[in-house]
């Protein structure tokens, strides 16, 4: 083995051991404790450039096959900066959309990033050998809706997205915004939904109160299982505390957030939807989806045409009544609703049932499916006030 000194020192006296002091190459070998493949390299390179030659060299090298081209590397890295957020399988999906050729691989790709220092490695958590990646086995057999804040206006209003996704597919079939989640606005971008793709065989929801009401004080049916039962739609429930459940939803959520919520601020909810409704379409068309094999999701969604027929849908419910002047009450099991701190009756009979309620300036007309059945006079908060403290005051007296 070569001790410390000059390593050309060292392969020099190699050298000479055999040219000079009459030395086989395999005993030269033995002393140097190197092979008799690196003595006869030596004994090549001090013939053909005396001492200098003896000197030491870079093991790079002469060339790579697999290495990426430099302009190829250099449009990757022009797109990574572009879009932070790309990772290797997207930033080679869209080398593949411009017909990059030869293709680099994924691990190419992602090697590229780590040299320019645009990503970090980080650990990365072991797939246990048993896991199976859980999908529905065709569109439109199971969607996945969940709520979401996070959506400012410039006025500080923080708005709501109501989300749906396609379980096989990862399809966003919808991305509605509203300034509250109640029934009414959820439901109106549910039935926009279904209007515009059909219905599925079945949706998957967590147990809030605008999806449900199974498991209330008084259960009821609300707004949201009304228009499932009405179109055959089989509503599923997660169980409580396990957001798991609706794990591709809540992926979403986290794609949503880094990507289009963080740290925007809109002028308008008509200028949100618009660009939040860009922002889907290319990620339904032209974001790559890790967990669709690579494919952007439009491309499983579109078989959805070998799907079992299903019935006409029934969206009566939402005529006429899905503006902000309209809300929805399950009546009591007494038949009491309360609007607005004003409570008062519809009849014992209609215990359990779902109406809708029309609030005018000064009126409040309660309707049962087509049915008017109640109108009211309405009371401002101040009138709330006084008459609950009128017995206050016949005792005091």
């Amino acid at each position: 083995m070569l001790w410390e000194s000059s390593k050309m020192e060292q392969r020099y006296d190699a050298v000479l051991g055999v040219i000079r002091d009459g030395f086989t190459v395999s005993e030269v070998a033995l002393k140097f404790g190197v092979s008799r493949q690196s003595v006869h390299t030596w004994m090549k390179r001090y013939e053909e450039g005396g001492l200098e030659a003896l000197a030491e060299r870079s093991s790079r090298p002469a060339t790579s096959p697999a290495q990426i081209a430099g302009a190829i590397e250099a449009r990757i890295l022009e797109l990574r900066r572009h879009h932070p957020s790309w990772g290797p399988v997207h930033l080679r999906w869209q080398l593949k959309k411009e017909g990059v050729d030869p293709l680099p691989s994924e691990s190419s790709v992602y090697r590229a990033l780590r040299r320019s220092g645009l990503i970090e490695e980080r650990a990365r958590r072991k797939k246990l050998p048993e896991f199976k990646r859980w999908e529905r086995g065709r569109p439109m057999e199971l969607w996945q809706f969940d709520i979401v804040g996070g959506l400012l206006l410039d006025d500080g209003t923080e708005c709501k997205i109501l989300t749906g996704i396609d379980d096989h597919s990862r399809f966003m079939v919808c991305a509605g915004i509203m300034t509250r989640a109640i029934g009414r606005q959820v439901c109106g971008h549910f039935a926009a939904t279904l209007e515009r793709y059909g219905a599925p065989e079945e949706v998957l929801t967590d147990n809030g109160k605008v999806f449900t009401n199974r498991f209330g004080l008084t259960p009821s049916e609300v707004l949201f299982d009304r228009i499932c039962r009405d179109n055959g739609i089989v509503h599923r429930l997660t169980a409580p505390f396990s957001p798991t459940t609706t794990g591709k939803i809540e992926r979403f959520h986290r794609t949503l957030r880094e990507d289009f919520l963080t740290p925007k601020v809109f002028p308008s909810l008509d200028v949100a939807q618009r660009a939040l409704d860009t922002w889907i379409n290319d990620y339904n068309t032209d974001r790559p989806h890790a967990g669709a094999d690579g494919e952007p999701p439009v491309e499983r969604f579109q078989k959805r045409g070998d799907q079992i027929p299903r019935p006409a849908l029934d969206l009566s419910v939402m005529n006429d009544r899905s503006g902000d002047d309209w809300v929805s009450r399950t009546v009591s099991i007494n038949g009491i609703i309360s609007i607005s701190n004003q409570v008062f009756s519809c009849g014992k009979q209609r215990s359990g049932h779902l109406v809708d309620v029309h609030v005018l300036d000064t009126l409040l007309q309660v309707w049962d499916g087509n049915e008017l059945i109640k109108t009211v006079p309405r009371t401002t908060k101040g009138e709330v006030r006084k008459k609950r403290a009128e017995p206050h005051r016949k005792r005091i007296k």
